[in-house]
């Protein structure tokens, strides 16, 4: 039997529920992992409140994230995983699988092995965090030196990963914070710049840093009304890259400025690197480039809080609280 986090019905961290399931062998691609610790993402809180970027199913598990030992392997599976130490990459639909669990069942290509330098709770707090940031700026953005970023919502996990990518690529990173709170941390965690949207404009900021020119890339997760701030606030050609919707509010086009800037504003979704099969080179490449900055220590996790396997639903709500600057981690056991 294996402990693993249900629901069945939609709701907030209230509707959770630790369930004891038989656990099943692994079908063909697919492995048996033990788990050891989960890395918490705001796309799981969106799925189980029912507003995601696909319907859920009920009853749904949760989970995109873990680290552990892969204990069985199924068929046409390389026999070299077993006993491997891994985290998993977001590489499904959470309609298929979960890793919110003791002993989870995964695609055997949404495994990797990990820097042995990290120790599980790092290990499970990398993929989601820097592939997403990665797709955003290095692939679709090419980011350069000297280039100004602008990063919404900078606290997050994907905020400080797009922090330290932009730093990988020596180019100057704007994070926005909604409170003057993080801004000490933000920029001790390499923000070259912090702007406070509740105290400061936003957009007058922008040009004032990047002495008028405004942002070339714009790496957004909130939109709604933000934003034709956002449009405001790039420069001429940019590319605003929109990988959320935290706002859940209508979002506008800025047409205007878009006509008058030439702006290009791309929807993202990971699922475009980690999961459609037409770009397996493009997975390699994200994974390798992520894989080996995290080696160098060049990009490190930081993980905002740890809670215990049992305090999922404290953990979620801690998430929604949006105090955290980093990644919630649970610890299931080392």
């Amino acid at each position: 039997m294996a402990k693993i986090v249900q629901f069945h019905q939609l709701g907030g961290p209230e509707v959770l529920n630790i369930e004891e399931v038989p656990l099943r062998p692994p079908a063909e691609g697919e492995v048996s992992l033990r788990v050891q610790a989960i890395g918490l993402n705001r796309a799981e809180s969106m799925f189980m409140h029912g507003y995601y970027l696909e319907p859920t199913q009920l009853p749904a598990t949760l989970g995109y994230e873990a680290s552990g030992i892969v204990t069985a392997i199924g068929a046409d599976v390389d026999p070299m995983w077993l006993n491997k130490r891994v985290s998993t990459i977001p590489a499904w639909s959470p309609n298929q699988y979960g890793v919110l669990g003791t002993e989870v069942i995964v695609p055997v290509r949404a495994v990797a092995e990990y820097p042995s330098h990290l120790t599980p709770i790092e290990a499970t707090s990398i993929w989601m965090q820097y592939l997403t940031a990665y797709g955003g700026l290095v692939e679709l953005g090419q980011a350069k030196q000297g280039e100004f970023i602008l990063i919404t919502a900078a606290s997050s996990s994907a905020g400080l990963a797009a922090i330290q990518i932009g730093k990988a690529e020596r180019a100057i990173t704007i994070a926005t914070t909604r409170t003057g709170a993080k801004r000490g941390e933000l920029l001790a965690l390499g923000a070259d710049h912090v702007v406070v949207t509740d105290e400061e404009d936003l957009v007058a900021r922008v040009k004032d840093i990047t002495g008028g020119a405004g942002a070339r890339i714009i790496f957004d997760p909130i939109g709604g009304p933000l934003l034709d701030q956002l449009a405001e606030a790039a420069a001429p050609g940019a590319l605003i890259v929109e990988y959320g919707w935290l706002s859940k509010a209508p979002t506008p086009f800025p047409l205007i400025l878009a006509l008058q800037k030439a702006l290009s504003i791309r929807g993202y979704w990971l699922a475009e690197i980690t999961i459609h099969p037409e770009h397996p080179e493009r997975f390699a490449r994200a994974k390798s480039y992520v894989y080996d900055r995290v080696k160098t220590g060049q990009l490190k996790p930081k993980i905002a809080k740890t809670f215990r396997f049992e305090e999922v639903g404290e953990a979620y709500r801690y998430m929604e609280s949006n105090e955290q600057i980093g990644k919630i981690v649970l610890s299931v056991g080392e």
